[in-house]
């Protein structure tokens, strides 16, 4: 189911990637960030349902990171938010995923280990965009799209490729 989920987040951040550069309407991209949270949280959903382990419910918790900033910005983008919240929430999710990243390098994982810390960064981008006068976008439209591609679509279509 990860790779599935991940396959699906890889469109709906290139597509964000693309809203941040113009490309989109943030209308346009909110359905796309509406369906893709939800498929994230049924996820979550699922394999809270089959959990035992602490590293089950790590795999749940941090899935719902994604779920939660799908809906998120959806809603930002559905109803003109200005997005502080957004932002704030993005300020901790990305804080979040450093020990989530350090746990997969413990574990042996240095792909995934990686794969978390850039996206630590790119949340930590989002808080930037969304919570201080920085400007950013100029580098975090193209930054948001690359992130989709390398640490998510490819990863994803791998995984369900069965060459992860």
């Amino acid at each position: 189911m990860f790779g599935v989920v991940l396959l699906f987040v890889g469109f709906v951040l290139a597509i964000n990637g693309l809203t941040l550069a113009g490309r989109i309407e943030a209308k346009d991209a909110a359905v796309f960030n509406l369906l893709v949270g939800l498929l994230s949280a049924l996820a979550g959903v699922l394999g809270a349902s089959r959990a035992v382990t602490p590293a089950d419910f790590l795999a749940v918790g941090s899935g719902l990171l994604f779920a939660f900033t799908y809906l998120y910005v959806a809603a930002v983008n559905w109803f003109g938010l200005r997005g502080a919240g957004l932002g704030w929430y993005c300020l901790f999710v990305a804080i979040t995923a450093l020990p989530v990243g350090w746990d997969a390098w413990t574990r042996g994982d240095p792909r995934m280990a990686t794969i978390w810390l850039v996206w630590s960064t790119l949340w930590a981008l989002f808080f930037v965009d969304g919570c201080t006068r920085l400007s950013v976008k100029r580098f975090l439209a193209p930054y948001t799209v690359l992130v989709a591609i390398a640490t998510c679509w490819v990863p994803g279509l791998l995984m369900l490729l069965g060459r992860w």
